[in-house]
């Protein structure tokens, strides 16, 4: 009884595991649609705390035609990207279906520093004579989503 006990335990964990495996495999190489869509603005704004954001950004001059990913996760190699987009998207969903979510979105302090850095590869030649250790959305207040209709004034 021992020895079919253990047969039937290994064979139910080598179908969990390749199941695990299938189901990997399938969300890290899917189809190449399923991450365009997973990078697409309306994706991010389609979850109810990130409406305001949303529509923000959609008013949002220029960086509009930019997508949410451009700003937000690592731009600088590929594997840096999805790694943080795995890390964002998972925590995302934990506070999204937990309830967690906060009404206010605030970005952490990783993201301002991704943000901080994208900002700097997008507009190289721009700020290459100024002090790039300010923030930009410091000076450029229409940046943050909440106060993109404000005047932008030092």
């Amino acid at each position: 009884m021992g020895k079919g006990r253990y047969g039937r335990v290994m064979g139910v964990l080598l179908v969990v595991i390749a199941a695990g495996a299938a189901l990997f495999a399938f969300l890290f190489f899917g189809p190449p649609k399923l991450m365009a869509k997973t990078e697409a603005p309306i994706f991010c704004g389609g979850c109810h705390v990130m409406e305001a954001e949303f529509e923000a950004w959609s008013h949002a001059g220029a960086h509009r035609r930019g997508k949410c990913v451009d700003c937000h996760l690592p731009n600088e190699n590929r594997a840096a990207h999805y790694v943080w987009k795995a890390i964002d998207g998972m925590k995302d969903v934990g506070f999204f279906y937990s309830g967690l979510a906060p009404d206010t979105i605030r970005i952490t302090d990783h993201g301002r520093e991704v943000l901080q850095a994208n900002c700097i590869r997008c507009h190289e030649t721009t700020v290459s004579m100024i002090n790039q250790e300010r923030q930009c959305w410091d000076c450029h207040r229409r940046l943050a989503h909440k106060r993109t209709g404000a005047m932008a004034t030092l």
